[in-house]
């Protein structure tokens, strides 16, 4: 247990983590990518049904397409690598809740891809072409995106970002 004063390693990894948009033009070793995956598997979903699905994009002309699904096309063009999150509808009991469950695995895939010496950035705007990027991948319609997530060897980690003070949002005690 951190003692007053210092923070537990998940915690300093939670603060530091930064949200990386330039990265070098360098490759990333598939394990490493494969560890932070694992990492994201293990995110908490209602009777562990574990309606996370990934795919994962490495050649550059179908970057290429991706990124012309967004506006952040830059970003994806030159990420060593993007990870399509999807929700997998015939896994899923609750939509809500199977959302939810994406999203805390997309967390643990930035935390561990942070841990693991890489940067990365989620990407939500290109839902607006959730059906087009489908149909790129060639992939199932039972499957739902949710994000793309670019990473990298990021350029540089000079990101700053500030939080509201925690009293702001507490909206309620007793």
């Amino acid at each position: 247990m951190a003692s007053e004063g210092t923070q537990s390693r998940v915690i300093q990894a939670i603060v530091e983590r930064r949200s990386i948009r330039h990265f070098l033009e360098a490759s990333v070793d598939r394990s490493i990518l494969i560890q932070a995956l694992t990492a994201a598997s293990w995110a908490p979903s209602g009777l562990n049904n574990q309606p996370w699905r990934f795919a994962l994009v490495w050649e550059q002309d179908l970057k290429d397409q991706l990124a012309g699904l967004t506006r952040y096309s830059a970003v994806l063009k030159n990420a060593a690598v993007l990870v399509p999150v999807f929700l997998d509808r015939e896994s899923s009991y609750d939509h809500l809740k199977d959302c939810q469950a994406v999203g805390a695995a997309t967390q643990n895939l930035l935390l561990a891809l942070h841990d693991l010496g890489l940067g990365a950035v989620w990407i939500g705007e290109i839902l607006k072409n959730a059906d087009k990027v489908l149909k790129l991948l060639q992939l199932p319609d039972r499957l739902q995106l949710m994000s793309v997530v670019a990473a990298g060897i990021p350029a540089h980690r000079n990101q700053t970002s500030h939080r509201r003070p925690v009293e702001e949002l507490i909206v309620f005690e007793k």
